[in-house]
């Protein structure tokens, strides 16, 4: 089974340039051929194991990367998908209010982590075994993913997300531009 890009239907965005999504939406297809071209070239080498040892492992090490960039992405650019839309009554807001007292609170502590330096994710999981959400920053795309947690809120902290628009030390307008035009009801189904 192979992998393909899928497609986002994404609106002109306030503060965030169709030039940066379109190059950012490219880089995305090429993570996903990565993932299929790892893939086929471990399938090649696993008949001889000991020959290929080395190869195969820096192959797995690599696909770990690549796969984790794909599915952050595709849950990236889905929050964009239908254009802005406030945060609606329900689980997610439920959720955030008992965690953290209020969503402008939550917010806030949201940004500080997507403030972190270096390259990655500020991310927002949910913890099923819990029924808590919890939130983390992700280094580049997959250390300090969290095991057996879905994702409910993905921010691209990576330079290419933003660079186009704002310098690095600009970062947190380009925050506050992902957050005006995030569709909160995509990101509130995750939780449903």
């Amino acid at each position: 089974m192979t992998y393909e890009a899928k497609t986002f239907t994404i609106p002109e965005l306030d503060g965030i340039s169709k030039e940066t999504i379109d190059l950012h939406l490219g880089l995305y297809a090429g993570y996903v051929s990565n993932v299929n071209n790892i893939r086929e070239q471990i399938a090649k080498f696993i008949s001889e194991p000991d020959e290929h040892a080395y190869a195969i492992a820096e192959m797995q090490r690599r696909l770990g990367f690549e796969f984790g960039d794909m599915k952050n992405h595709e849950a990236y650019f889905a929050q964009f998908e239908g254009g802005a839309t406030a945060m609606p009554a329900g689980k997610l807001k439920e959720k955030i209010e008992f965690q953290w007292g209020d969503v402008d609170t939550w917010l806030e502590r949201f940004k500080t982590i997507a403030k972190t330096r270096g390259v990655g994710w500020a991310m927002l999981y949910h913890d099923e075994a819990t029924d808590q959400l919890v939130q983390t920053w992700v280094d580049e795309q997959h250390l300090g993913q969290l095991v057996e947690c879905k994702i409910i809120l993905a921010l691209d902290m990576w330079e290419h997300s933003f660079m186009r628009d704002y310098l690095p030390a600009d970062k947190g307008k380009y925050i506050d531009a992902f957050f005006k035009n995030l569709n909160w009801e995509v990101v509130a189904a995750r939780l449903d």
